[in-house]
């Protein structure tokens, strides 16, 4: 069901070659009724007219030459004025027979919206928003500094050819949450595109990635940052994948109906189609979508969904049968559309769906679809709050939903119930014992991520040290480390809880020798991966001596000392202090759907760049959770 598995290697970061190295109106008011201009009079009836001469001139002296140097009268382009004041107006033009040729016939003009007749006459405007409220493309993101995100000029003086290799590069999610998180972060900053990279395509870019992140509505809110008239092909076909995949097609109306006929693919038509209907042109919509169907231009499923999304515009709405025989596969599509309209998926597609190559697409979309009940919901929003996608409040607001929910039960409603024990059990003990039910193991990590804040509730004691480890993985996995230091002191040294708290707490010295040995040899992850991870974490947070790094470097084969173009080119970008382009080859170096897929080498060069920008908070989660899920 996840996807495979992205390699870095020395063509994810091609283009970047010698770059590596650059581094661094007025006001209108309405009247109450219509009211005459006229001065009064002229509104009354006027009795029938009578023919009058034509008009002479005035019977007076001859006209005048003008005084020297007075500006000539005015009169009609391509008319004079001879004496006596008739006028000889220009000839009219004639069309000729290419421009007669294009112009619709009557039966095309019965079948044509308002938009298709502006587009056929050549009347679309390139904009659809008045000039006085059109936005520059100078920052265009979603979130600003202010907000959280990276300063808006990050990026401005770094080669396009690098940023573009990066983020054409990021193919795939991230193992780790916290890495998802952050490059979520610097794709949805306010910033200014590199240098000499178009601004709009370094949208499209942007959203590209979030799309494969699974980050649709930021996506979504990052082409709309962008006024559709700027959009370019790249930024449209990217917009248009968040809308599918938020179950949102009307939204994508402004920019399908400004482009027009500019694309002729199935989908662009039906969805012109029901952009035509929910624009109050539902005649026009049916006859569309029916010559769609007879055309069998896309899947009858494809285009009976179509009809069934675009009957539930205005007053005209007509029955649609879904009929799901015949049809061997779901796609992003019909995915969408069957759950906007409430169309129930037959199980088996959903579930072939799920375990096929593009799995991670449909549970992600699913995760925050309104229109999806909440126990089947919940099933998808477990990965997504394991990817960094739905925060531990909101998979607390889930569970909530559901426990309110008496009709909910099985898995669902188990869980559920687990959780609010887990709030509200007699003694630690039982709370404790709530949470274990929701715990899992990898690539699960869902359990952790709901019972945060429950976590963080249990008194730290030595009589409860047992479940420290299990308990402070699961409170940074929401960034709670103030209330895992509480912990501190109160289990064995080389514990599972000691190790995280030795990568996670703000400040700590060196850790010991004698306790990353005991640790090494209590860990029973496969090839002592956990214990490599806590070793490069240590490296990277400076908080182990070069003895130790060397002795324990030998003994796990860690190769730290080894360079890759991607190793070097996140040093300097350290070295010139540039947080958000840390971030995004962060996201780069951790592509994939495992952490047996993140070297020990990949994860010591990440906290250590993240540390040096200042971004150590970062820096501390990342280390922690690759131990906590080695």
């Amino acid at each position: 069901m996840r996807r495979s598995a992205w390699l870095l290697s020395a063509a994810a970061l091609g283009l970047v070659g010698a770059s590596a190295g650059m581094l661094s109106g007025s006001l209108a008011t309405a009247q109450d009724a219509p009211e005459s201009l006229l001065p009064p009079g002229f509104d009354d009836p006027a009795p029938a007219p009578t023919p009058t001469p034509p008009p002479q001139a005035l019977p007076t002296a001859a006209p005048q030459p003008a005084p020297a140097g007075a500006p000539p009268l005015p009169t009609a382009p391509g008319a004079t004025a001879p004496p006596g004041g008739s006028v000889d107006l220009p000839p009219v033009p004639v069309l000729s027979g290419d421009e007669l040729g294009r112009l619709p016939s009557i039966e095309e003009l019965e079948d044509l919206s308002p938009d298709e007749l502006d587009e056929r006459l050549g009347l679309t405007p390139k904009f659809d928003i008045p000039p006085a409220a059109r936005r520059a493309l100078s920052n265009v993101g979603v979130i600003s500094s202010a907000e959280g995100g990276f300063p808006g000029g990050s990026l401005a003086n770094q080669p396009a050819e690098l940023v573009r290799a990066i983020l054409s590069g990021t193919q795939n999610g991230m193992v780790s949450r916290w890495g998802h998180i952050l490059m979520r972060r610097a794709l949805a900053s306010r910033m200014t595109a590199p240098d000499g990279m178009d601004p709009v395509e370094f949208a499209a870019l942007r959203a590209a990635v979030l799309n494969r992140m699974g980050e649709f509505a930021i996506a979504r809110g990052i082409a709309q940052d962008v006024d559709t008239g700027n959009w370019n092909t790249a930024l449209t076909s990217q917009a248009l994948t968040a809308y599918i995949a938020t179950s949102d097609v009307v939204g994508a109306c402004p920019a399908v109906r400004l482009q027009g006929s500019q694309r002729d693919d199935p989908q662009w038509t039906m969805i012109r189609a029901i952009c035509n209907a929910f624009a109050g042109e539902g005649a026009l919509a049916a006859s569309q979508l029916n010559r769609a169907l007879g055309g069998e231009i896309a899947p009858e499923i494809d285009i009976l969904l179509a009809q069934r999304y675009a009957g539930a515009a205005g007053r005209g709405r007509r029955g649609v049968s879904i009929e799901w025989d015949g049809v061997d596969a779901i796609n992003p599509w019909r995915f969408a559309l069957a759950n906007a309209v409430g169309e129930d998926i037959p199980q088996g597609l959903v579930n072939d769906a799920l375990n096929g190559p593009n799995g991670d697409y449909y549970a992600l979309a699913a995760a925050t679809a309104p229109t999806i009940g909440l126990s089947n919901r919940e099933n998808y929003a477990r990965l997504a709050a394991s990817e960094g996608v739905l925060s531990a409040s909101a998979m607390i607001d889930l569970y909530s939903q559901i426990y309110a929910s008496n009709a909910i039960g099985g898995e669902a409603g188990s869980r559920a119930s687990a959780l609010r024990d887990a709030y509200v059990g007699v003694t630690p003990e039982a709370r404790i014992s709530a949470m274990q039910q929701l715990w899992g193991g990898e690539p699960d990590y869902s359990g952790a991520v709901t019972t945060a804040f429950a976590a963080a509730r249990i008194p730290a004691s030595e009589e409860l040290a047992p479940y420290a480890g299990s308990l402070i993985s699961s409170m940074l996995a929401a960034g709670l480390d103030r209330d895992a230091a509480t912990w501190r002191g109160t289990m064995a040294d080389g514990s599972l809880g000691w190790a995280l708290l030795a990568l996670a707490l703000p400040s700590g010295g060196n850790a010991g020798s004698d306790a990353i040995e005991t640790f090494a040899s209590n860990d029973d992850s496969t090839g002592q991966r956990a214990s490599a991870y806590l070793v490069a974490g240590l490296a990277g947070l400076e908080r182990i001596s070069p003895a130790d790094l060397a002795e324990f470097s030998d003994e796990f084969e860690l190769g730290l000392d080894r360079q890759t173009r991607w190793a070097r080119t996140i040093d300097q970008a350290a070295e010139v202090n540039n947080p958000a382009l840390v971030a995004l080859l962060v996201g780069l170096g951790m592509q994939g759907d495992d952490w047996s897929l993140m070297t020990p080498l990949h994860l010591f060069h990440i906290v250590s760049a993240l540390r040096k920008v200042g971004l150590d908070a970062e820096a501390r989660m990342i280390a922690a959770e690759a131990v906590a899920r080695a």
